[in-house]
């Protein structure tokens, strides 16, 4: 039985949006404790791991946290990568790992879930 199933889920790309989300939120508390306990890291981390329970869970609601992930998402990765451009190769390669998955999550929650909720 796949795990999908067995999670009630209605095909795999849900599952694998809330895990992308989930694990976003995990790694940004990580580099939270790791940098100094910036607020807008910890803020980031908090409302992905939520975005990720509410995906899960099917919520209405996720799809504005989604949405407003994407904006937030976006515009830190790009003031990011602005800065570290040139000096950290890793910072700059997972920067725009972030935000490419992220754009791409978001196009598919909202092809996908838009037409089936009210």
């Amino acid at each position: 039985m796949a795990l999908a199933s067995k999670l009630k889920m209605e095909n795999i790309g849900s599952l694998t949006t809330a895990a992308f989300y989930g694990i976003a939120g995990i790694v940004f508390l990580v580099l939270m404790s790791l940098s100094g306990f910036p607020p807008h890291v910890a803020l980031l981390g908090v409302v992905s791991v939520v975005a990720a329970y509410g995906l899960f869970m099917k919520r209405k609601w996720a799809n504005y946290l989604v949405a407003i992930l994407f904006f937030v998402a976006t515009t830190f990765s790009l003031y990011t990568l602005y800065f570290v451009i040139a000096t950290d190769a890793l910072a700059t390669a997972s920067m725009i790992a972030y935000v490419v998955l992220t754009w791409i999550f978001t196009i598919y929650i909202f092809k996908t879930r838009g037409s089936k909720e009210p």
